[in-house]
């Protein structure tokens, strides 16, 4: 029974929530009473009529095992007080499907006094096989528009929104970044870097809890706030891997590029 309710809560975290019946069905179409046809339409099975009928619906059920996971992480990253007692947490922590498709947990690197701290969305195949960020052709890459603005990538902190690679590398859902947030959270209250710099939509949207597009959140710098209500100048700006598919937009990140360097030299 155990091994069953594994399985299907691991159905549940893909987001498959409703199991074929054995006869075709319209969600959209209303049932007619047996008076008029003779007999009703067969419901299919869901996961949340199997079992008990009384059961939660599986909706419901995968919300809850989602905000305690988060309550969880939110809780255990209070204990950390350094950056290897974090990295510790992160590596035992089990609230996120993702690490167990994962072959590492993906820990930011670099300077723990960096006036820089640079966040990417997720780590990507190379990151997962040789658990470090950024060490692919984005990271490649990255290291060179550093290197344009007289920044060098040791003196820097690099890490991503979430520690763990998605199957694919495809897009994280909510729940899944909402999981991981806190860890990043904990990692920028523990380094204080004295500028942040968002690498692509995705990182910009869930550091900065917005739901725009990279168009609109480059250009100018926003604050972030931390929990004692100090701000640190915030940019965000085009992925590497997004500039390696469309090396047109190169100009407009040299463009921030600069103004990165206008900032640092301003502090």
């Amino acid at each position: 029974m155990e091994n069953a309710q594994n399985i299907l809560s691991w159905y549940i975290t893909a987001g498959i929530e409703t199991i074929c019946g054995d006869e075709p069905y319209n969600a959209l179409q209303k049932n007619e009473t047996s008076e008029n046809v003779g007999q009703t339409i067969n419901m299919p099975k869901t996961v949340e009529n199997i079992g008990k009928t009384n059961v939660r619906p599986a909706t419901t059920l995968l919300a809850q095992e989602n905000s305690a996971a988060c309550a969880n992480a939110k809780e255990l990253c209070t204990k950390a007080q350094t950056l290897e007692d974090l990295k510790a947490i992160m590596e035992n922590f089990t609230g996120c499907s993702l690490k167990f498709s994962a072959n590492s947990t993906v820990f930011g690197s670099g300077n723990p006094q960096a006036e820089i701290m640079l966040i990417g969305e997720a780590p990507g195949a190379d990151e997962d096989r040789m658990g470090e960020p950024f060490v692919g052709r984005s990271g490649q890459l990255l290291n060179k528009m550093l290197a344009a603005i007289s920044v060098k990538r040791e003196d820097c902190y690099i890490t991503n929104v979430l520690p763990w690679r998605p199957p694919g590398n495809r897009t994280p859902t909510d729940a899944e970044t909402a999981v991981c947030l806190p860890f990043l959270h904990r990692q920028i209250e523990l380094i204080k870097p004295k500028i942040i710099f968002l690498l692509g939509a995705s990182a910009a949207n869930a550091v900065l809890g917005k739901a725009d597009s990279i168009s609109d959140m480059r250009g100018h710098f926003i604050e972030y706030t931390l929990p004692n209500g100090d701000s640190i100048p915030t940019l965000a700006g085009y992925h590497p891997a997004f500039l390696l598919r469309s090396p047109a937009q190169k100009a407009k990140a040299w463009s921030d590029l600069m103004r990165l360097q206008r900032k640092l030299e301003d502090l």
